[in-house]
């Protein structure tokens, strides 16, 4: 394998436990090679309680059948 599409395609055939592996695997090569890693996203409690209603509300329309 040389070419990323090609990676892509094998990585998308792993098993779950595997794709886990191979971004831990990843992650570890990264900082070892000193890249930053993104900080974590910040999401205002306002937008978090936003979703949380919204899933609320399909689930809802879900156990009506709509």
């Amino acid at each position: 394998m040389s070419t990323l599409a090609e990676i892509e395609a094998a990585a998308a055939a792993l098993p779950p436990e595997e794709k886990q592996e191979l971004i831990l695997f990843l992650a570890t090569r990264l900082r070892q090679s000193g890249v930053k890693l993104p900080s974590p996203r910040k999401f205002s409690r306002e937008q978090i309680a936003s979703w949380i209603a919204e899933d609320e509300a399909e689930m809802q329309r879900f156990r009506k059948g709509a």
